[in-house]
C-alpha cells in the first residue's frame, strides 16, 4: 500500500488567499500591460507585431524578394518566437497587410486580406505575404548590434527587445488595446509630418506641443475622410494624450439633369465597415427615420462608391448629409488614448512632445550603438591591415617563416618585424610607424597565413594602404561624433530627412488623405421636424398589439383582431406625434407616430418597439401634450402631480418615472384639469381633496393619496369641484354629483362609501 503524499511537504506554502490572489493577478495584469495590449513608444511595436516581422527577416522575405505562404511564416513565428496560437499571429499579420487599416502596410500581402466590407481573409494556406520597405526600414540595423537582444521562451533563439526604427511608427500607424485596468488607442499619422515635427524637436528641445501642431495638424486616416473636430480640442488631445477626433465621410453632389441630383460617398470614417455602415442606413429607412432619403446604394468597386438617392429634388443636400452624419456612422468619434510604454516598462498616458522624444531617444541610442559597433569592426579590419602590411613590407622573412618553420604562427608571433624592417628597407622606402607594427597579433598571424598566392601582387599592396587609409578617416569621423552630442543629432537629422524623401510625396502613400473643416453649426434636426405632417388613428389591442391606420377614421369603426384579443386603446394622432405609453413597472416608454407598424394588418407587439419586460402591462396609451402635467399613483395608493415633458424617453428602456416596492403596480396616469382629486378605493370608499395637496416631481414613490386597511387604490381623477364629480353608472349614462361636502377629507384620510349609482368596477371613466 504506498502511502500518500504529506500535505505539509517543502513544496506547500500557506499564505492568506487575498494576498495570493491578489500577487498572481498583479503578475497576470503587467503581463498583459507589457507584453501584449500596449505598444512601446520607441517602435510604436506590441511583441507580437515585433517577432512577425523579425521572423519573416530572418526567413529572408524582403520586399523585393520572393512571397513565403503565410501559414509558414505564422509556423516560424510561433514555433520560435510566439507560442500564443496560429490565429493571435495570422490576424496580427493581416492587420499589418490591410492599407484600410494601418497608414503604412509593413507586411505585403498577396491574396485575400479582407477588405474595408468587414469580411474576414481567407485562412493563411490560401495567402502569401513578405516585407514592405516600411517594415525593412524598422528593422534596418538589427545586424550593427543596434539593440539588445533577449532569449526567446524556450532559451534557444534571440529575439530583439525592441526594433530600430527608421521613423516614429508607434504615430504613423497608430495602436489599440485594451490590457487590466487600462487602454491604449492611437490613430495613424502622416510620417512626412512626423518628420518635419521630429526635426523641430531636434533643433528646439524646448518646443510646446502646440507647436508641433504646426507640423502635425492631426491624424491622417488611411480611409481619409474630414476631420471636423475644433482645432482648440485637437491641441488639448495632444497636450493631454486624451481627447477624441469627429471625422466624416467625404461626399459630392451628382448632377442627373433636370433639376435632379444624387450623393456620392467616396471616403468614409476610419474603421467603419462599410457593409454594416450601409445595413444601418437600410433599417433606418425601413425604420422611417430618415425621411429625406428615399435609397442607397453601394456601387463600389476597388474605390469606395456609396449612392445616396434624396426622397425629392427640393432636398437640400446639405440639410440630408447633417441627417445622416447625426443618424449613422458617416460621422463617427475616434478616441485618442495615447497610453504607451515610455522606456519599455512604464505605462504612461504620454502627450505628443513625449511620444516624439522618447522616439528620438531611442534613434539616438540606435545611433551611438551602431557607431560604436562599425568603430570596433574598423579596428578589427585596421589591426589585420597592419598586419598583412607588414607581411608585405617584410615579404621573403614570412615567406621563409611559412616555408621551414613547424610551427608558423607561433614563429610570427615571435619575430620582432621591426628588426627585420630596417633590414629590409632603405630610407627611400620609409614606411611610418602605423603602416607595420613591431610583432603581430594571433589576429594578424591568422590573416597573414589564410592569404592567398594571388594577394602578394604588389597592387594589392596600394590596395591595403589606400582601405587604411580610408578607414583610419572613418574611425575618426565616428570619433568625433561620438564624442559630440550635436554632431548626433545633425546624423539623426539626416537619416529623418532621407525618411522623409523615402516615405514623403513621392511614395504611393505619401501624401496626406485626411483633409480638414469646420463643422457647419446647424440647429438639431429633430425626427418630428423631418417627417411629414399626416392624420393617423393609432390602435392597441388588449394583448399590446399595435398599429397605425391612415387616416382619422371613425373610433366607434369595428376592426379585426387576433383570436382572443380585442381593442384597448384606439385615439387619432399625427405622424409627427409622440406616444406615450406607461407601464405598471412605473416607466414611461416614448413612441415616434412615424414609427409605428401601418394599418393594413393586426399590426406588431408593442414590446418590439419598446422594452416592456413580459410581468408589465399597459396602464395607458395616449399622445404627448407639451406642458400637460399628469396624475400617477400606484395601487398602494401613492402618487403624485407628473410634468409630462420630463416624462419623455430617449431609448427603449423608457423612463422611470414611478417608483414601485413590490408587490405594488402602477395603476392610474390620467392629465390632471381642475381643482380637486377624488380617489376611489378597492373597498369603495371615495376621497376628495384640493389638488394643491398633492406635490409636483419628475420621480420618485409620491406620497399617499388615501388610507386603506384592506385592499389598495382603484382609480383617480382630476377635476373641477365647482362642476361636480362625474362618472358612468351602470347604465351608461354620465351622472354628475356636486354636492360633495361628504366626501372631501384630508389628503391620506379613509374617505366615505361611494355615492348611490357609482360603478361596481370602482373606476370613475
Amino acid at each position: 500500500m504506498t502511502d500518500l503524499a504529506d500535505p505539509h511537504s517543502s513544496r506547500e506554502t500557506e499564505e492568506p488567499l487575498a494576498q495570493a490572489i491578489g500577487e498572481r493577478y498583479l503578475t497576470y495584469a503587467l503581463s498583459t500591460i507589457m507584453h501584449r495590449a500596449l505598444p512601446d513608444a520607441r517602435d510604436g511595436m506590441k511583441p507580437v507585431h515585433r517577432r512577425i516581422l523579425y521572423g519573416m527577416r530572418q526567413m529572408r522575405l524582403a520586399s523585393n524578394g520572393g512571397f513565403r505562404k503565410s501559414a509558414g511564416v505564422v509556423g516560424e513565428v510561433m514555433g520560435k518566437y510566439h507560442p500564443h496560437g496560429d490565429g493571435a499571429i495570422y490576424d496580427a499579420m493581416v492587420r499589418l497587410a490591410q492599407d484600410f487599416n494601418v497608414r503604412y502596410p509593413l507586411v505585403d500581402g498577396q491574396g485575400n486580406f479582407g477588405n474595408i466590407d468587414g469580411d474576414n481573409p481567407a485562412a493563411m494556406r490560401y495567402t502569401e505575404s513578405r516585407m514592405t520597405s516600411a517594415g525593412e526600414a524598422l528593422l534596418e540595423g538589427l545586424d550593427e548590434n543596434a539593440v539588445d537582444f533577449r532569449p526567446n521562451y524556450d532559451g534557444r533563439e534571440e529575439e530583439p527587445v525592441v526594433l530600430p526604427s527608421a521613423f516614429p511608427n508607434l504615430l504613423a500607424n497608430g495602436s489599440s488595446g485594451i490590457a487590466v485596468g487600462m487602454a491604449t488607442n492611437i490613430p495613424p499619422h502622416n510620417i512626412a509630418e512626423l518628420c518635419d515635427a521630429c526635426l523641430h524637436l531636434i533643433k528646439t528641445p524646448e518646443a510646446r506641443d502646440d507647436t508641433l501642431l504646426n507640423y502635425i495638424p492631426g491624424p491622417d486616416f488611411p480611409t481619409g475622410g474630414v476631420i471636423v473636430e475644433p482645432p482648440e480640442n485637437i491641441a488639448e488631445a495632444y497636450r493631454t494624450g486624451r481627447g477624441s477626433f469627429r471625422v466624416r465621410a467625404v461626399w459630392h453632389q451628382e448632377d442627373l439633369g433636370r433639376g435632379t441630383y444624387q450623393i456620392i460617398v467616396t471616403e468614409i470614417p476610419y474603421q467603419v465597415p462599410k457593409s454594416r455602415l450601409i445595413e444601418k442606413v437600410a433599417d433606418l429607412l425601413a425604420q422611417k427615420k430618415l425621411p429625406l432619403l428615399a435609397d442607397i446604394r453601394d456601387e463600389s468597386a476597388e474605390d469606395i462608391r456609396i449612392v445616396l438617392e434624396p426622397r425629392a429634388k427640393t432636398v437640400d443636400p446639405e440639410l440630408l448629409m447633417e441627417t445622416l452624419f447625426k443618424a449613422t456612422d458617416f460621422e463617427s468619434r475616434f478616441s485618442l488614448n495615447m497610453n504607451v510604454l515610455i522606456d519599455g516598462l512604464t505605462p504612461k498616458v504620454s502627450t505628443l512632445k513625449e511620444v516624439l522624444r522618447a522616439f528620438l531617444d531611442h534613434r539616438r541610442e540606435v545611433l551611438q550603438r551602431r557607431s560604436q559597433h562599425r568603430l570596433e569592426k574598423i579596428d578589427h579590419r585596421l589591426e589585420v591591415l597592419v598586419g598583412l602590411i607588414t607581411a608585405f613590407l617584410n615579404l621573403d622573412r614570412v615567406i621563409d617563416i611559412i616555408r621551414y618553420d613547424d610551427d608558423p604562427k607561433a614563429a610570427l608571433i615571435a619575430e620582432d618585424w621591426t628588426k627585420d624592417h630596417a633590414r629590409a628597407t632603405s630610407e627611400a622606402d620609409y614606411v611610418p610607424p602605423q603602416d607595420f607594427t613591431e610583432q603581430l597579433s594571433e589576429l594578424q598571424a591568422d590573416a597573414i597565413l589564410n592569404m592567398r598566392l594571388r594577394s602578394l601582387r604588389r597592387l594589392e599592396e596600394m590596395e591595403l594602404k589606400a582601405e587604411q587609409a580610408r578607414l583610419t578617416e572613418e574611425r575618426e569621423e565616428l570619433l568625433s561624433l561620438l564624442a559630440d552630442e550635436g554632431a548626433q543629432w545633425a546624423k539623426i537629422s539626416e537619416q529623418l530627412k532621407e525618411t522623409k524623401k523615402q516615405f514623403g510625396r513621392d511614395h504611393p502613400m505619401g501624401a496626406r488623405r485626411t483633409r480638414f473643416a469646420e463643422a457647419v453649426d446647424t440647429p438639431d434636426i429633430s425626427l418630428e421636424a423631418l417627417t411629414p405632417k399626416e392624420p393617423i388613428t393609432v390602435v392597441c389591442s388588449q394583448m399590446g398589439w399595435i398599429r397605425a391606420l391612415s387616416g382619422h377614421v371613425d373610433l366607434t369603426r369595428e376592426l379585426k383582431f387576433k383570436d382572443g384579443d380585442g381593442p384597448r386603446f384606439m385615439f387619432h394622432a399625427e405622424t409627427t406625434d409622440r406616444i406615450l405609453l406607461f407601464g405598471s413597472n412605473g416607466r414611461m416608454y416614448t413612441l415616434p407616430g412615424s414609427s409605428l407598424p401601418g394599418g393594413r394588418g393586426m399590426g406588431e407587439p408593442v414590446r418590439l418597439s419598446i422594452d416592456l419586460p413580459n410581468e408589465a402591462g399597459i396602464v395607458d396609451l395616449f399622445t404627448h401634450q407639451p406642458g400637460r402635467k399628469l396624475l400617477v399613483a400606484s395601487d398602494a395608493g401613492d402618487g403624485f402631480v407628473l410634468p409630462e415633458d420630463e416624462a419623455l424617453a430617449q431609448t427603449k428602456a423608457g423612463k422611470q418615472v414611478l417608483n414601485l416596492k413590490d408587490p405594488a403596480k402602477a395603476r392610474v396616469c390620467k392629465p390632471v384639469s381642475g381643482d380637486h382629486i377624488a380617489v376611489v378605493g378597492e373597498n369603495r370608499k371615495v376621497l376628495v381633496f384640493p389638488l394643491d395637496e398633492l406635490p409636483e416631481m419628475t420621480r420618485g414613490k409620491g406620497v399617499r393619496l388615501q388610507r386603506y386597511k384592506d385592499g389598495g387604490l382603484s382609480d383617480a381623477t382630476s377635476f373641477t369641484l365647482a362642476d361636480g364629480l362625474s362618472w358612468r353608472d351602470p347604465a351608461g349614462r354620465t351622472r354628475t354629483e356636486t354636492a360633495l361636502e361628504e366626501w372631501i377629507g384630508k389628503r391620506a384620510s379613509a374617505g366615505r362609501m361611494a355615492p348611490r349609482g357609482f360603478p361596481r368596477d370602482n373606476t370613475f371613466t
